[in-house]
This record gives structure tokens, C-alpha cells and sequence, in this order.
């Protein structure tokens, strides 16, 4: 049985809805997680998505800001949502696949959607900035994001740091820029080695190649000048390891017309 799963930070779904139903039509995941929706929950556009095959949502919406979700053609058993630094900003939400979708051993996603930080990297004179700092501490520590030795799990989504030199266009130029600086980046790789987390983009796509998810709205030449940010991630519990048969990401949806910044991001991995 293959399982492909997609993570996208939307940038509103609702406004947004038309191309998330043609990313849907031409890359069919059986998952699609999505941040940043910025939508309460009784205002999900859930018919739109059941008309395109997909029954089962689990979601974390708030009006106007943040928002994770994740919309599925298989079943879920559980669904779960964390709240972190005491915020209760619709960051995180977490669902188990298991029997009813066809599983023999269960496998749990996290969908996370990590605080931007603001512009200024400086946690004493920027809120926003210490959030994050405060945020990737607490994903470090969360025992609900570390698996078990032989649990299947996923974490992804747009986590919003680019830790490595080659994820980021110009590492030296943006070692000041909020999302690659270094406390962030070690912040993020503490996390990811504490629950020995595998990282499937860069395990298919090697450092010294640049990698990016994401293109500033500021450039309007962003293909041409393709200054970009590696930002969203798939990670999995070493269970999973090898069951990850490829990886994509969807550079082409950043080029549709009033799109995300960001670009979807689709692995499929093989399991039973």
C-alpha cells in the first residue's frame, strides 16, 4: 500500500480553495495537510473538499490568523491537539491512522505550524522572535513529538526555519534573517536529533544542493532570481525510514496566479 501525503502552508484556504483543488487534481494525495489557513472551523469550506474525496478532516482554525488542518480520503482513529507555549493559537494537530484505514501497525502525523518570529532576530526587543525561540523549545521537550523506538510517525509542515546552509540561498546574507539564523536553525536541529527525526527531503536531496519551499512575495522576479527558503519539512520516526519512496516538491503552484508563498511539499511512502 503507498501513502502520499502532501503539506502545504496555504495562506487561507478559503481564498485560496481553487488552488487547492488543482493542486489536488493533479497530485491526488491521499492527505493533504495545510497551514496557515486562517479560518475557525465552522467556516472550513468542507463541502468544496468532500466533493474532491475528502471525508475525513481534523482541524485547528482560528479567524483570520494561523490554522492547521489535515483533509483525508482514509479514516482516522484519533485525533489530537497541543497547545504550546500556553498560546492557544491553532499550531498543532495530530491524527492516527490505523485499522480503519487499512494498517497493519499505526502511523501518527503532527501537523505544526512553527510562529514566523517577526523581522528583528532579537528576543529582548521582539515578542514574536522569543515565541519562536520559546516554540522550538518546547517541541524539543514535547514527549507527544518524540516516538517511540518502533512507532511509526510523521511531523511535518511549515516549521519555518531553513537550519541548513544549503536551504536558504545565500547562507552568508541571511545569517541575520529571521528563519536561518543560527539560534534558530540549532533550536530546530535539536529538536529534529532529540527524537531522531529523519529529515526526507534532505535524504533524497543531498547538501551541497539547494533545496527551498518558499519565494518572498517581495521579489517579483522570484523564478528568475529563485532566492529562496527551505521552510516546510516532512520528517519521520526512523520506523519509517525505509518506506520513504520519493519526495516532491510543487515549485510550479508558487508560480499560479494570486498564489502562496510557499509550495506544496508531497512524499509517498510505501507501508502496510
Amino acid at each position: 500500500m503507498q501513502l502520499k501525503i502532501s503539506t502545504w502552508n496555504v495562506n487561507s484556504v478559503r481564498f485560496r480553495i481553487d488552488l487547492v483543488a488543482r493542486f489536488i487534481k493533479t497530485t491526488r494525495p491521499d492527505i493533504l495537510c495545510l497551514q496557515e489557513t486562517k479560518c475557525p472551523d465552522d467556516k472550513f469550506p468542507h463541502k468544496r473538499f468532500k466533493r474532491l474525496g475528502y471525508e475525513h478532516t481534523a482541524l485547528n482554525g482560528q479567524k483570520g490568523y494561523h490554522g492547521v488542518g489535515v483533509l483525508s480520503r482514509l479514516p482516522f482513529d484519533f485525533i489530537s491537539i497541543r497547545v504550546f507555549c500556553g498560546k492557544s493559537d491553532s499550531r498543532h494537530i495530530s491524527v492516527k491512522l490505523g485499522e480503519r484505514a487499512g494498517l497493519r501497525d499505526p502511523i501518527t502525523l503532527h501537523n505544526l505550524y512553527v510562529p514566523a518570529g517577526g523581522d528583528v532576530p532579537d528576543p529582548s526587543t521582539n515578542e514574536k522572535f522569543s515565541h519562536k525561540l520559546a516554540f522550538l523549545d518546547e517541541m524539543r521537550e514535547c514527549l507527544e513529538l518524540i516516538p517511540g523506538r518502533h512507532e511509526r510517525a510523521i511531523l511535518l509542515g511549515d516549521l519555518n526555519v531553513a537550519p541548513l546552509e544549503h536551504d536558504v540561498w545565500n547562507h552568508k546574507q541571511l545569517l541575520d534573517v529571521v528563519s536561518h539564523t543560527p539560534i534558530e536553525c540549532d533550536k530546530l536541529i535539536a529538536a529534529q536529533t532529540r527524537a531522531s527525526w529523519i529529515d526526507t527531503l534532505r535524504t533524497f536531496v543531498p547538501e551541497p544542493t539547494k533545496l527551498f519551499t518558499w519565494w518572498s512575495y517581495r521579489s517579483p522576479d522570484w523564478a528568475t532570481a529563485d532566492k529562496g527558503r527551505r521552510l516546510d519539512h516532512i520528517w519521520v520516526s526512523p520506523a519509517l525510514a525505509d518506506r520513504v519512496a520519493r519526495i516532491k516538491v510543487s515549485k510550479e503552484a508558487r508560480g499560479w496566479k494570486r498564489p502562496s508563498d510557499h509550495a506544496p511539499v508531497t512524499t509517498v511512502l510505501d507501508v502496510q
